[in-house]
Parts: structure tokens; sequence; C-alpha cells
């Protein structure tokens, strides 16, 4: 969707910061940032965000509003944003300096998971239509415990720490 005729009029109105999000001269990965500009203009103007633009070509002076409004809360969305972003950023540069052991287990352990499964439900009973033997199907309740396990440490192990520090830790630092 072309935002040209949203970027004159900010630049009109003296609405900066929606201009240079329109224009995607603010943010790295500036999509989500444009979509929550316009989905926040569209939420103003009580229209869906693709009416936005005909809608600016048809009321410029209900835009102007709209967007007069939209911008008064902008510059804090904008610097949550890049918060959000150097958060991220941050983030991956410390998960570099770990040893490979430590960030490998969960992509191995879910190609070796997926590969079990795949080798109970098809690749077994396909050996054994070819081979004509009679290789014996792994327990799949075993499977699923397996599974069960490693799902349990994979999305549950920070969310578990971060409740622990959170709720154990604030206390311990105050005493």
């Amino acid at each position: 969707m072309s935002a040209s005729a949203l970027i004159s009029l900010a630049g009109a109105v003296g609405a900066p910061l929606i201009e240079r999000v329109l224009a995607r001269q603010i943010g790295a990965g500036r999509a989500e940032l444009v979509g929550d500009v316009l989905a926040e203009l569209a939420g103003a103007l009580g229209v869906a965000p693709e009416e936005v633009e005909p809608l600016a070509r048809a009321e410029p002076d209900r835009v102007e509003t709209a967007m007069r409004d939209v911008e008064a809360t902008l510059g804090a969305r904008v610097a949550l944003y890049t918060e959000g972003l150097e958060y991220q950023l941050a983030a991956l540069k410390v998960g570099q300096g770990d040893p490979v052991w430590m960030r490998a287990w969960r992509p191995a352990g879910m190609y070796v998971l997926g590969f079990l499964w795949l080798w109970a439900i098809v690749l077994l009973h396909v050996a054994n239509a070819i081979w004509r033997i009679a290789l014996p199907q792994p327990d799949l309740w075993v499977l699923f415990q397996l599974t069960a396990l490693y799902m349990t440490l994979y999305m549950g192990g920070h969310t578990f720490k971060d409740f622990v520090s959170t709720r154990w830790g604030q206390k311990g630092g105050a005493a």
C-alpha cells in the first residue's frame, strides 16, 4: 500500500514522527511500527487500516485531526519500540558469547524428537514393508513422555527461572 498521501499530509499537518515512520525512516524492522501507526490512525478515524489512505485523499481535515491525536502519543511508542529492538539485539549478542553446547541442545533436541516421531510413525513401517522384517515399534507413550519432558525444559525452564527470580529474588534482595 502506498502511503504517499498520508506522508505528505503528515508533513503538512506538522506531525514529523508520523511522517518519518510512514516514510520508513524510523526503526530497523519498520513494518511492525508502520502497521501500528496505521492501526492507531484507523482506530482514531473509526475505519479499517486499508481505508486510511483513501480517506486521506477524500477527507484530509478529518485525517489531520486524527494525526494530531496520534502524534501526541507516538513519541513514547517509538521510544518503547526502539528499546525493544535494542533489548533483542543485546540478548542476541549475549547469547552468542555462550558455548555452543549451551544453545545447541534446543535445535538438536527438536531434530532428534522429530526424527524419533518420524521413525516410529512412518519410517519403521516403510522399512518393515520393504525388507519384510519385523522391527519392533517403540512405545509411543514413552516417546510422548520424552517429548513432554523436552517441551517442559525448553518452554518452562526460563519461565520458572524468571518466576523464581522475581518472586523470591526481590524478597532476598530487600533483606
